[in-house]
């Protein structure tokens, strides 16, 4: 990926940039795992080890890791390498931000209607299909997504008001 974005030209995120925040955040998030561990004991109880016994480790070693890799980078002395361009970041970005919007709504409206909307939004926007296409895409699969989970596997997804209005 980097001779792509070399030939490009473009510019972004240093590669040494990206790799110390990916540190950080883990070692926040390892931070985080043994706070909730600590909270909660991790110690011994009389019928055995308490509830953050073992997260409490994992948590540690998530930290040990993340100083590990925020060192190993650190002492690395090549820091001219582009991670990506900002024309690719746009479009993972472009991406990224529709998938969690559909994730944020899918508890109000259902995987259904969400799906829908997603589906016929990345075709429309992403895809540049035609709407007499899109639509018709955005809502057969969800469709076959019910009859297979809902009705030959019995396994409920989440519904959202529509689906409780048409009885599903």
């Amino acid at each position: 990926m980097s001779d792509s974005v070399n030939e490009t030209g473009g510019a972004g995120p240093s590669h040494r940039g990206v790799e110390i925040g990916v540190a950080v955040a883990i070692g926040i998030f390892g931070l985080i795992c043994i706070y909730g561990s600590v909270k909660v004991g991790i110690g011994w109880a009389d019928d055995g080890p308490r509830a953050g016994f073992f997260p409490f480790y994992i948590g540690l070693a998530i930290v040990i890791s993340a100083v590990a890799n925020l060192l190993a980078v650190i002492a690395s002395a090549n820091d001219h390498q582009v991670f990506a361009s900002w024309d690719q970041l746009s479009k993972v970005v472009s991406v990224v931000v529709p998938t969690a919007v559909y994730v944020s709504i899918l508890p109000y409206i259902g995987i259904y209607v969400a799906s829908a909307l997603l589906i016929g939004s990345f075709m429309i926007w992403l895809g540049k299909y035609r709407w007499s296409i899109a639509i018709p895409v955005a809502i057969v699969v969800p469709l076959l997504v019910f009859v297979f989970f809902e009705r030959w596997f019995l396994v409920p997804l989440p519904k959202g008001p529509l689906e409780k209005m048409l009885g599903f």
